[in-house]
């Protein structure tokens, strides 16, 4: 358990990570519309986007010839049981989060 809690707290603690991860809360993406707000290589994306995989906060599979990311909540439920353990936060509703996120993704559509 440590070093998966170690794994996702050393993905989030780098601010290019935190933003892809706040990205794909909208839907999967191709690696290359994940890079494409960035000013670094796709390379450097693709190091990025290994780390937080390795972490188990995304999942990336091929689709043809393009390869998608996915955000896979599961290991950040992890992180927030364990911060939640200390009681010092709320405990988090993920399903109101999750009905909070979509009627913002519909509220902004044209």
């Amino acid at each position: 358990m440590d070093t998966e809690l170690d794994a996702v707290f050393a993905a989030l603690a780098d601010p290019t990570r935190r933003r892809i991860l706040s990205m794909l809360l909208e839907d999967d993406m191709a690696v290359t519309d994940v890079a494409e707000p960035f000013e670094m290589s796709l390379a450097a994306i693709s190091k990025h986007l290994a780390i937080l995989t390795r972490a188990g906060l995304i999942s990336q599979d091929k689709r043809g010839r393009v390869k998608w990311c996915r955000l896979e909540p599961d290991a950040m439920r992890a992180a927030t049981v364990w911060i939640q353990g200390f009681g010092l936060f709320e405990p988090v509703d993920f399903d109101a989060f999750e009905r909070f996120l979509e009627r913002e993704r519909i509220g902004d559509a044209p």
